[in-house]
């Protein structure tokens, strides 16, 4: 396969979907049936995995004298849902992103776009220049702090049908953090290309600022319900992903 002249990286909050859905509307999802779904599938091996996270995440949390964190017990042992549950929401209150959680949180999104309770809020722009990058030949990925398989799940269950057939790629925070340059460099190296070959389109100034460090091209979004931004900031920005150059 020939190596692309360009490529284009995609934020998700902020730049293809509404900050607001995440916090407005997945969240909250995860808390309405969290009880629910902790009673259907205790015991089942993809929960024990996940409650084997949660409690190693737990001990490092009361180790460290975090204020409170939930210690939870051994499997089988009485009130180990109770524990998890308080430790789920515990790590949610305080906008945690740690392993166990987006694992445990990915499974109950998983059922909530399969079943058609949640939709992924996407701009209008999106869907129609993903559409056309693809006609280009010009390959897309996504690049968020939330899991690869919650970043499908909102592409593939989106208010505007499947939009996954338009994307390349996903990368999380396991490729590195959004913060630092390295990630951006790993991202090239996993793609096959040089960093300045890439675009990466961000509603965040740190992202922007480690992804230029890597060499790549990037460009911030200004979307409704975004943080505002200093204005020396010295990035190119864009309202639509159309403005995208």
């Amino acid at each position: 396969m020939s190596t692309p002249e360009r490529v284009i990286v995609l934020d998700i909050e902020g730049t293809t979907t509404s900050i607001s859905f995440v916090y407005d509307a997945m969240f909250p999802f995860v808390r309405r049936e969290l009880d629910r779904y902790l009673d259907a599938h205790e015991g089942e091996p993809p929960m024990t995995a996940d409650v084997a996270l949660l409690r190693a995440q737990a001990e490092e949390d009361v180790a460290a004298g975090l204020e409170g964190a939930v210690p939870i017990p051994e499997d089988g042992a009485e009130g180990l849902m109770e524990a998890v549950r308080a430790s789920v929401l515990w790590q949610m209150d305080n906008d945690r992103k740690t392993t166990g959680l987006k694992s445990l949180q990915g499974k109950i999104w998983k059922a909530g776009f399969e079943s058609g309770e949640l939709k992924g809020h996407v701009f209008e722009d999106v869907p129609g220049r993903l559409e056309a990058w693809a006609g280009a030949g010009v390959p897309v990925y996504i690049y968020s702090s939330g899991s690869v398989s919650a970043q499908k799940l909102l592409f593939g269950y989106s208010e505007a049908g499947d939009l996954t057939r338009y994307l390349d790629g996903y990368f999380d925070t396991r490729i590195g953090s959004k913060k630092e340059a390295d990630s951006y460099r790993a991202i090239a190296d996993e793609i096959g290309v040089a960093p300045e070959t890439i675009t990466f389109v961000t509603d965040n100034l740190a992202e922007a600022v480690a992804a230029r460090e890597a060499g790549v091209e990037a460009i911030l979004s200004l979307r409704p319900g975004n943080p505002a931004l200093p204005q020396d900031h010295g990035f190119p920005t864009v309202t639509s992903l159309t403005e995208v150059p």
